[in-house]
């Protein structure tokens, strides 16, 4: 079986390195740069990152039982199908669990300084990441920032439901965003975090929804860059 070539880049030792591994691969699926469908083997994959097989065929196992990718007998790791109706309910169970989640957060008051310093940090490594144009930076700040924010709604089922959903997610056309449309969309962190802060639950809860809206249309090439009038509305 001859793998498919994709521009994921060597790695960059920080992290476990099965964790650093399993980030690349995930935002490697996430963007489309590794495609649905096809099938990719541990050592192919593990030449491109400059690592060896066992951190890979580790990483694998977490993303499987995130249903990014599936197990083939003898052959290697098939990337799991979402269709447009799926992503499309996605985008709506997230909608229906996180926005009114984040609209609870906002009311009960200002965040803890170190909850807030912490979410800060993680915002603004989200549009360093989107104006470097690194893709992984910004998928796994996104997650990190997502995650904590909803830790603050005290349902530890609600966050593992939600990073659930958003792992399942496929942002096919991420790669191809314009620079601005990328940074736009990441600094949209930063003013929902503000309207946390300034206890403004409605307007958080409504910035949220059109955040995971982006997320499925634009990012999907379908909709219209969160820039101008919509994105100071944020």
């Amino acid at each position: 079986m001859s793998d498919h070539e994709t521009s994921i880049r060597p790695l960059e030792p920080r992290q476990s390195l099965r964790e650093t591994v399993t980030e690349r691969l995930r935002a490697a699926i996430i963007s489309g740069e590794m495609s649905e469908g096809e099938m990719y083997s541990a050592p192919g994959l593990a030449a491109q990152l400059g690592v060896s097989a066992t951190p890979v065929r580790e990483a694998m196992v977490d993303l499987s039982a995130e249903g990014m990718v599936e197990s083939v007998k003898n052959r290697g790791y098939r990337v799991t199908v979402v269709s447009d109706a799926e992503l499309d309910e996605l985008a709506q169970l997230r909608a229906m669990i996180e926005a009114p989640a984040v609209r609870q957060v906002a009311e009960a008051g200002p965040l803890a300084e170190p909850v807030q310093r912490e979410l800060a940090g993680h915002a603004d490594d989200i549009v360093t990441a989107a104006r470097a144009g690194d893709l992984t930076g910004y998928l796994g700040a996104d997650r990190a920032f997502h995650a904590l924010l909803l830790e603050q709604f005290g349902n530890r089922q609600l966050v593992h439901l939600a990073t659930a959903l958003r792992s399942r997610t496929r942002m096919y056309g991420l790669r191809n965003l314009a620079d601005e449309q990328l940074v736009a969309s990441a600094l949209e962190h930063q003013q929902l975090l503000d309207l946390i802060q300034a206890g403004e639950p409605a307007a958080a809860e409504d910035l949220l929804r059109r955040h995971i809206g982006h997320a499925r249309g634009l990012w999907a090439g379908t909709a219209a860059a969160p820039t101008g009038a919509d994105a100071a509305n944020g």
